[in-house]
């Protein structure tokens, strides 16, 4: 509705009233509703993990703190299964991206696929995180036996829990979608799930570069950042 229509329109009459409540609440309106919501979400999240990052950064300054990669013993001396489970991440964003593709150009069967597979590449993800927590729990890289140990483990899990949080929501949707038959929301629906999606992946890249610096470099952000 433009700005003079809402300026000249009759608010006491209940019949336009009537006829704007229903023209503010169509399903385009409904959908940037949902899209501003999840970037507000987006904010937050990013202002939550820019925290961590500043507090993980100004604790590498202090004594004891043990980067997480370098000498053989370090959990992370060896970084293959973190560049594994980003690739499968990666597969999994652009399986999505795929899905959207696949929608706007109204194949409604690929682009339910081409999510579905998304979702079981999301699901690989989180399931190679566990196994490599499981075996850096074996080799004694444990919660609580170094701070940097534990902002490995705090960060990675609250990734990983956003991660599940849009699977749950993002299957949910597919559901109702598919017994609906509503293909109309199916492009909305699969263009907030790749949004949701190609951010977390940037996350993670993000998680990915920060735990595999070395203490220099920790240093020079901490001096840059005003921590040092």
């Amino acid at each position: 509705m433009s700005l003079i229509a809402r300026l000249t329109e009759r608010s006491w009459d209940p019949a336009t009233s009537a006829a704007a409540a229903a023209s503010a609440t169509g399903p385009m309106d409904v959908f940037a509703g949902r899209q501003v919501m999840l970037h507000i979400f987006l904010v937050i999240v990013s202002v939550i993990f820019l925290l961590f990052f500043l507090t993980f950064i100004a604790h590498s300054q202090y004594p004891g703190f043990e980067t997480l990669t370098g000498e053989p013993w370090k959990p992370l001396a060896s970084t293959t299964q973190l560049w594994i489970n980003t690739g499968v991440l990666a597969m999994a964003s652009l399986m999505m991206h795929m899905g959207l593709t696949r929608a706007r150009q109204g194949l409604t069967g690929q682009a339910v696929g081409f999510t579905m597979v998304a979702a079981f590449f999301t699901i690989q993800f989180v399931l190679a995180q566990l196994w490599l927590w499981r075996d850096l729990h074996g080799m004694g890289h444990t919660l609580v036996s170094n701070p940097s140990h534990s902002y490995f483990y705090l960060m990675t899990a609250v990734h990983v829990l956003h991660l599940v949080g849009g699977l749950v929501i993002m299957l949910g949707a597919l559901a109702i979608i598919w017994r609906r038959a509503a293909v109309e929301r199916l492009e909305r629906s699969l263009k907030l799930c790749s949004t949701y999606w190609h951010y977390l992946l940037g996350l993670w890249l993000v998680l990915f570069v920060l735990l595999t610096r070395s203490p220099e470099t920790y240093r020079t952000i901490a001096i840059l950042c005003g921590l040092g």
